[in-house]
């Protein structure tokens, strides 16, 4: 009689042991209002880091490559592409039914290395950069024709300020750079959506000149589908009263709105960090890594409530947002751990370093169960290829 309890017990706690947690996830739930992804790094999508790679496919409906089709890694020669990594990042998402949002074709940062100069170290003229910027975008666009969703286009061209940074783009071709890389992804994939991305979007300044640059884009018939507004965010930053407003700017252009590198940054930073520029740097000190062994009470009641109040902007504005998207899968891997200081500990995602859904997942997930909305909130309908990369 004893063995025989016994033997019951252990088969109870067995099947609890196997038994698949039923709560609905993030693409199941959020992923019915907008595409909700995550930026992966190569160890993902290759499964090397399974852990993340499992993270991915249970909880999210699309990706965008973190680092690998940035310019100064997919094309590092002129007459060189390496296309590997990027290639296993699409493979990785048709395997799984993802989506894939390219990322960059045209940024300042992270460039490819030769693309500015010519051999004897000298600035190219304006006539051999719109070359090679043709080339380079018609050759990666090309590539993946039909197969990535949309692309970002330009990124972080304009200042905190509304004016255009002087980048060398601006400086060897002019601002017209901006129309040109538009006008060459279009030819290259006419099927593509292009978007303009960067950060600070909040800022009313900044707004406003992305604004200018979206509507004399349509007024040209440029295509443009979407701006991103990265959202890479802090414990006490930005305003989100000005974050939405600047949603409805955005979508008042005729255009949507994406949240394309949403983190949020846990640490204090020096009174002189702003933005996020990754040329900042800053030296370690203490002061600045308070939580080395795990968010305190007050930091992570904190995290949950601005995580919260996001989330209930995107769901009230879901009928002007097309993507929401981490910059990263889970804490232990995310940039922020060595930006702007390297040698932190930071939580900035949903996910923590053991892989596992922080608490506030939970509450993602029940404040986008099904419920009435106003005509305004309703969830914008899936196109054939989006639910394809449901």
């Amino acid at each position: 009689m004893k063995r025989n309890l016994l033997v019951a017990l252990s088969l109870v706690a067995t099947m609890a042991a196997g038994a698949k947690d039923n709560t609905p996830t993030l693409k199941e739930t959020v992923g019915k209002y907008f595409y909700i992804g995550a930026a992966v790094n190569t160890p993902c999508v290759w499964e090397q880091n399974k852990v993340e790679a499992n993270i991915v496919k249970d909880n999210f409906n699309s990706i965008v490559a973190e680092n690998c089709m940035k310019g100064e890694v997919i094309h590092p020669e002129e007459n060189r592409y390496d296309w590997r990594d990027a290639d296993q990042t699409v493979a990785f998402a048709e395997k799984y039914g993802l989506t894939v949002f390219g990322h960059c074709l045209v940024w300042h940062s992270q460039p490819p290395r030769w693309m500015f100069t010519d051999d004897k170290g000298k600035p190219v003229t304006r006539e051999v950069l719109i070359d090679r910027m043709y080339h380079h975008i018609t050759t990666v666009v090309s590539h993946y024709r039909g197969r990535i969703k949309g692309w970002d286009v330009v990124n972080e061209a304009f200042n905190d300020d509304g004016t255009l940074r002087h980048t060398p783009y601006y400086n060897i071709i002019g601002p017209d750079y901006i129309e040109l890389a538009f006008r060459f992804a279009h030819a290259a994939d006419p099927d593509a959506e292009l978007y303009y991305n960067d950060y600070n979007l909040s800022t009313p300044a900044k707004r406003d000149g992305v604004c200018k640059l979206v509507r004399a884009l349509k007024a040209k018939g440029i295509r443009i589908d979407a701006v991103g507004m990265q959202s890479h965010n802090g414990y006490n930053y930005p305003d989100l009263n000005n974050y939405e407003a600047s949603i409805d700017s955005f979508a008042a252009c005729g255009v949507k709105v994406q949240m394309t590198e949403l983190d949020l940054n846990m640490l204090p930073n020096p009174k002189s960090f702003g933005g996020a520029e990754i040329s900042q740097r800053y030296q370690y000190n203490k002061e600045y890594n308070p939580y080395v062994k795990g968010l305190d009470k007050k930091a992570q009641k904190v995290f949950d409530s601005r995580y919260l109040a996001l989330f209930d902007i995107y769901r009230r504005h879901a009928a002007q947002i097309e993507r929401v998207t981490l910059w990263g899968v889970t804490d232990g891997t995310s940039w922020l751990n060595d930006w702007p200081i390297p040698g932190r500990t930071n939580y900035p995602l949903l996910f923590d370093r053991a892989g596992k859904a922080k608490k506030v997942v939970k509450e993602i997930v029940k404040m986008y169960q099904p419920h009435p909305l106003t005509p305004l909130q309703q969830p914008h309908p899936l196109t054939p290829l989006q639910r394809r990369g449901e």
